[in-house]
């Protein structure tokens, strides 16, 4: 399992605001969990979708497809995760990779989808 911080996920796979999403939640990209944008959800590409889950000691976590357990909202993607061994941490302490760090991780993630 690759564990690369959100910084990389949002330059990779560049979530975006679905036109059809009915609420403004996780800055404008996210789907709720319930009602309209959870059927949406439903009827989207699954390689596509990833679910924002609450963890351990506070940290969030980005993981791909659609999970129901410590849910907080689903992301949809222009990139496809295609199932790769991956997830996001966004740490408790927020904090952003320097322009070096975020270069680094990218570079790993350019190397599992080759």
């Amino acid at each position: 399992m690759l564990t690369v911080h959100e910084d990389a996920f949002y330059e990779f796979f560049r979530p975006y605001r679905h036109p059809q999403s009915s609420c403004d939640i996780w800055g404008g990209v996210g789907l709720e969990t319930f009602g309209a944008d959870l059927e949406l959800v439903k009827s989207l590409p699954t390689t596509n979708l990833w679910t924002v889950v609450d963890g351990d000691g506070g940290d969030q976590w980005i993981l791909t497809g659609i999970h129901t357990v410590n849910r907080i909202c689903y992301l949809i993607t222009e990139a496809a995760h295609d199932w790769k061994e991956i997830e996001f941490r966004i740490p408790r302490r927020g904090y952003s990779l320097t322009p070096m760090g975020l270069k680094r991780q990218i570079n790993k993630l350019n190397h599992l989808f080759q």
